[in-house]
């Protein structure tokens, strides 16, 4: 009887309870030349296209962030390499991301660089065509975001970065060069 008396206890007070680690919360909206790539590939390819992607940023420090993130990315194959020369491989994806990423970042003014790593999943359409893979696929798989890059301004608003999401499952990975900005939420 006393466990069942804190359990509720603790149940109906944890309502009251808000989460005093996040220090700040903003949002980012991000846009970016798109790629996809397969991950073995006789013919060089990277297959183009666009980028777009939110994200809520929860800062937990100022060096430490967490990143729900929502995005698109739709890459189409050109039937030609990185050198122009005609080629049948490709790797294409038409594909919403949702996720989550922690992001580690030097806490320097004007321009602060980032490392950032997750786990999400990818929902759409993909298609590796390779000598060695023939994958095409639609539905749910999962990915693991990566990123590099700098946060740029008084207040490191702009975000300049390379991100990654690998799909091991479909033998690709799409990334892009993207430019972001942050706005916040907490009025100060």
């Amino acid at each position: 009887m006393k466990k069942t008396l804190i359990i509720l206890i603790l149940v109906l007070t944890s309502n009251f309870a808000e989460a005093q680690f996040i220090k700040e919360k903003s949002i980012n909206a991000q846009i970016g030349y798109g790629i996809s790539a397969p991950f073995n590939s006789i013919d060089e390819i990277a297959d183009e296209g666009i980028f777009v992607q939110g994200e809520l940023v929860l800062k937990v420090t100022s060096w430490f962030e967490l990143r729900p993130y929502a995005g698109f990315i739709l890459t189409n194959s050109n039937g030609k390499d990185l050198y122009n020369n005609p080629t049948f491989e490709k790797a294409e994806s038409k594909a919403v991301l949702i996720g989550g990423k922690a992001r580690v970042r030097a806490p320097i003014p004007w321009v602060a660089p980032y490392i950032e790593i997750g786990l999400g999943t990818s929902i759409g359409t993909f298609e590796t065509l390779t000598a060695f893979d023939n994958v095409d696929k639609g539905g749910i798989i999962y990915h693991i975001p990566f990123s590099l890059g700098l946060e740029l301004g008084k207040n490191n608003n702009v975000d300049l970065g390379l991100a990654y999401y690998f799909q091991p499952s479909v033998e690709q990975f799409v990334g892009a060069f993207a430019v972001g900005v942050t706005f916040p939420l907490n009025a100060k």
